[in-house]
């Protein structure tokens, strides 16, 4: 079973329930059913922090991933840990199911290319 906490501390109004469904959708399109995911929608001050202190990159972004289990194997009986997206909404706007789909993809393994961009579409179609 998939476990998804969702948590704004963006002052913005977010879909959570949406981000759920994408969530979901997504996951169990790469073949993962079963895993705890935090989606955390934070402000471009906390979105810029969090880059600068993880990548070195003193500006806010759409989307940042930090992947704990991704696709690893894992012992018999213990939780799948997929990690964590965080999400701007006031950097992504309206358009934010790409990004939170690109951020899972991160959670996965996938790297930036064409793979991933294909991914992408076919999760969003």
């Amino acid at each position: 079973m998939l476990s998804v906490e969702v948590e704004n501390r963006s002052g913005a109004e977010v879909d959570g329930a949406g981000a759920v469904e994408l969530a979901g959708r997504v996951l169990h399109g790469e073949g993962i059913d079963d895993g705890e995911l935090g989606i955390a929608f934070v402000g471009p001050e906390e979105m810029q922090r969090l880059k600068r202190d993880h990548l070195g990159i003193d500006e806010p972004t759409d989307v940042l991933s930090f992947p704990i289990d991704g696709r690893d194997a894992l012992p018999e009986g213990l939780p799948r840990a997929l990690g964590d997206v965080v999400l701007c909404p006031q950097v992504v706007g309206e358009a934010w199911r790409r990004p939170l789909a690109h951020g899972l993809l991160h959670l996965l393994g996938y790297d930036h290319g064409e793979e991933m961009e294909a991914r992408e579409r076919i999760h969003l179609a």
